[in-house]
C-alpha cells in the first residue's frame, strides 16, 4: 500500500501486516528540490515503468519517482493546481485541477493533456466541476470525479461533453441523498460507487440509479472509535474485497470488510 502523507511530505510504502512502513518518494523536508515532495495529495502506481506518479499539490506539479534505488523525483507535469489522480489500462494518466475544475488525461511526454471533465469555468451545470479532488477510471474508461464543493459525484463518459450524477447533487447536507465535502472514489465491478463524505465523516455505496446513498462505514459522529471516522479522505479496495479508508483526523488507515447488507466489520 502506499500513501500520500501529506503533512510529513512524503510517500509511504505499508507491506501487508508490517508494523511500519518505509519511506519510498520525499521524506526530506517540504521542498521543490526534485529529492524533495511539500503536500503531496495522492499517488499512483505505474506498473508499466515501474514508478510513483504523485500528485506534489503545494509545489504545483506532478511528479515520478521511480521504485528502483531512486533518491529523486522527475517532473512531468508542471504548473499545476492537481489533487487526484488515476491511471487507466492504456498506461493514460488522468489529474484534477481544483483552480481550473477540470480534468486533464495526459499522455507520457504530453505538453498539455486532453481536458476531459469541467474546464467550463466553476459551476453546478452537467459540463461544469467546482474544486475537482479525487478521481477514478473503470475498464470502459468513464471517469468518475469527486465534485467536492458541489458535493456531487459525477460520471463522465468516454469522450463525453458532459457528466451525470451518480452520488449526491442535492446540495450540502448529512441525510442519505446528500453527501458534504465528497473526496475518495472508487466503484466496484458492479458500478456501485463508494465515496468519502468527507464532513459527515462516512463512506457511502451509491447502487446503479439510485437516488440516496447507504452508510457502509462512519456514520456515527466524528470520533476514534472502531465504527467512527474523523474527516476521512482516501478509498481502496484490495483483491479480496476489503476496502481501504484513510481516516485523516485519526492519522491510520482502517481496513474494513463490507458485506452484502451494508454492515461491516473492523478488521484492524
Amino acid at each position: 500500500m502506499y500513501i500520500a502523507d501529506y503533512r510529513n511530505n512524503r510517500i509511504m510504502e505499508w507491506k501487508n501486516g508490517a508494523s511500519y512502513g518505509e519511506i519510498v518518494a520525499g521524506g526530506n523536508g517540504g521542498g521543490n528540490r526534485t529529492d524533495q515532495l511539500n503536500g503531496p495529495t495522492d499517488v499512483v502506481f505505474d506498473k508499466n515503468s515501474d514508478c510513483l506518479i504523485i500528485s506534489d499539490r503545494d509545489n504545483r506539479r506532478v511528479i515520478k519517482w521511480s521504485r528502483r534505488n531512486c533518491t529523486c523525483g522527475e517532473v512531468i507535469i508542471s504548473d499545476i493546481d492537481c489533487y487526484g489522480l488515476t491511471m487507466d489500462n492504456n498506461g493514460y494518466l488522468y489529474v484534477s485541477d481544483t483552480m481550473k475544475n477540470e480534468v486533464r488525461r495526459w499522455k507520457m511526454g504530453d505538453t498539455y493533456g486532453t481536458i476531459v471533465a469541467g474546464g467550463n469555468g466553476d459551476g453546478n451545470r452537467l459540463d461544469q466541476l467546482i474544486y475537482p479532488t479525487h478521481l477514478f477510471v473503470d475498464d470502459e474508461y468513464s471517469l468518475y470525479v469527486s465534485d467536492r464543493s458541489n458535493h456531487r459525484v459525477m460520471k463522465w463518459l468516454k469522450g463525453a461533453k458532459e457528466g451525470i450524477v451518480v452520488a449526491g447533487g442535492q446540495g450540502k447536507g448529512n441525510s442519505l441523498e446528500k453527501l458534504s465535502n465528497p473526496r475518495g472514489v472508487i466503484v466496484d465491478q458492479l458500478d456501485n460507487v463508494y465515496v468519502v463524505d468527507d464532513c459527515n465523516h462516512r463512506v457511502m455505496r451509491w447502487c446503479k440509479g439510485a437516488t440516496e446513498g447507504t452508510v457502509v462505514v462512519g456514520g456515527n459522529g466524528k470520533g476514534r472509535h472502531a465504527n467512527q471516522l474523523d474527516g476521512p479522505t482516501g478509498l481502496s479496495f484490495d483483491r479480496q474485497g476489503n476496502l481501504y479508508v484513510v481516516d485523516w483526523g485519526n492519522y491510520r488507515v482502517q481496513r474494513f470488510n463490507i458485506d452484502s447488507s451494508s454492515n461491516f466489520r473492523d478488521l484492524e
